[in-house]
């Protein structure tokens, strides 16, 4: 197993989605978008998101902070900030050890 593989971009999950569920390439590029749209939407009004047996997505709130510049040593104060998180399912990890 390598870990230097390529990523995999939108275009190859179309092509995937096309291949196995026999939409066309159209139809296929359309649901791929909707879910990625849907979850941005929800993200974005704040809502989590649970795909189960894949991952959560989640929004989290990371306070203001002292910090100093690793170059100057000035300090520094970071805003603060909402982070999108990512959990991956017990089964997506253990998919991904499978291999």
């Amino acid at each position: 197993m390598s870990n230097h593989k390529i990523a995999l971009i939108k275009a190859d999950i179309v092509d995937r989605v096309y291949e196995r569920v026999g939409f066309s390439r159209r139809e296929a590029e359309k649901a791929v978008e909707a879910l990625f749209d849907q979850i941005k939407l929800e993200l974005e009004a704040g809502e989590n998101v649970r795909i189960s047996g894949f991952a959560s997505f989640y929004l989290k709130d990371k306070k203001a902070r002292n910090a100093r510049n690793p170059k100057t040593g000035e300090p520094i104060i970071i805003k603060a900030r909402r982070v999108l998180s990512f959990k991956p399912s017990k089964q997506l990890i253990d998919a991904a050890n499978e291999s």
